[in-house]
């Protein structure tokens, strides 16, 4: 079977599993405690900090442990914005993921806050000279994502962080798709805060980290005792901790040469599909794209009919390759893709959609395995009509 949809999530690293196991058994202490057990589990927790920071090249103090993404999204866009005094305007794109949407959205209704959504390209891609255009002295907070999931699109956001910090407003980036691809970090991207999610690198679901710049006021959204330095009160998770830092690690460490294997397959992919399904289109930019992330529409020609892209993953998975039609967050919804649309694709084009995610274990010699099963397997749905 090829599993070909890990921008879903990835199974958990052997490693992970191992370093996270005196964690949950001995080493179950409140790190909080002030005695033995608990003190062993604060050194495990700042050993996970630090290792974290190490990889992302920030301080161990501007490192805060959430439960994943969508609580790291949340947090940065909320808490950014309502701790901050210079204005209530937010600028994002049409693609984002539903936690920055669904967060500006909430500020907007109950907070009066004004929300920009910014257009993108054809190829998904927001252009610095629109975020410009949108920009106002009183906006507070831009958020856009690093690479978006269904079509794998990478925006250049040390370009588009420059244009906003000219005008004094923050910075915040969704890296969860591009942590395990791309070299990510509060320097490296020129960004106030960015956020990604453990389970996309190899650790468990349920774990994640918010970098957020020393100095950038931020008003948590869960209160108590005061954990993560007031940022996120609540007892801290070791074992996730350390799960995540272990998995960055890791991938950190095989990151330049993952990347060029599976940028190579993912083009063999992308011009096997293309080549053998008539009418077959890519979405997403053809050159500034996520290693291992191969999407399309496969919409009606003039002598075949289009398809319903969930029951050509039906017909996938009966030719063992098991990927998805976009986003898991949005698996089962009758809504056409928000982001497909915001390219300028009809509600139907984008109902047509498949999407191919692999890490560097898929093969040369895989490749044709994969595109035969696309070619047949959409062949066969349009055969119904």
């Amino acid at each position: 079977m090829f599993y070909l949809d890990r921008a879903a999530t990835t199974p958990v690293r052997r490693e992970v599993l191992e370093a996270m196991w005196p964690w949950l058994t001995g080493g179950f202490g409140n790190p909080s405690s002030s005695h033995g057990i608990g003190d062993q589990a604060a050194r495990g927790l700042a050993d996970a900090r630090a290792r974290v920071a190490a990889v992302l090249g920030c301080r161990p103090a501007e490192v805060v442990f959430t439960a994943g993404g969508t609580e790291g999204a949340n947090t940065a866009v909320k808490g950014l914005v309502l701790a901050a005094p210079r204005g209530r305007h937010v600028v994002t794109s049409a693609i984002e993921h539903e936690a920055v949407l669904a967060s500006c959205d909430h500020l907007a209704r109950f907070h009066d806050v004004t929300v920009t959504v910014l257009p993108v390209d054809r190829d998904g891609l927001v252009t610095p000279a629109v975020l410009a255009a949108a920009l106002r002295p009183d906006t507070t907070l831009v958020s856009i994502a690093h690479a978006d999931n269904e079509i794998g699109t990478v925006q250049d956001v040390p370009a588009l962080a420059a244009v906003t910090h000219a005008v004094g407003a923050r910075f915040h980036t969704d890296a969860v798709q591009s942590a395990p691809w791309l070299p990510i970090g509060l320097d490296r991207l020129g960004v106030d805060a960015l956020t990604f999610s453990g389970h996309k690198l190899g650790a468990p679901k349920g774990t994640g980290v918010l970098v957020l710049r020393a100095g950038v006021p931020m008003e948590p959204l869960v209160h108590g005792g005061g954990q993560e330095r007031g940022r996120r009160s609540g007892t801290e998770d070791v074992a996730g901790a350390v799960a995540v830092a272990t998995a960055l690690t890791l991938s950190d460490a095989a990151r330049e040469t993952a990347a060029r294997t599976a940028s190579a397959t993912r083009d063999a992919v992308i011009a096997g599909v293309l080549a053998r399904v008539p009418g077959a289109v890519l979405t997403g930019s053809p050159s500034a794209r996520l290693p291992g992330h191969a999407s399309f529409c496969f919409p009606a020609t003039a002598e075949l009919p289009g398809v319903n892209g969930e029951t050509v993953l039906l017909e996938l998975e009966q030719r063992d390759v098991v990927s998805s039609s976009g986003s898991a967050c949005a698996a089962g919804s009758t809504e056409a893709s928000h982001v497909l649309t915001a390219l300028g694709l009809s509600e139907d084009v984008a109902r047509s959609a498949v999407r191919l995610t692999f890490d560097a274990g898929l093969t040369e010699a895989d490749v044709p395995l994969v595109v035969d099963a696309v070619a047949s397997a959409v062949g066969s749905v349009r055969a119904l009509g």
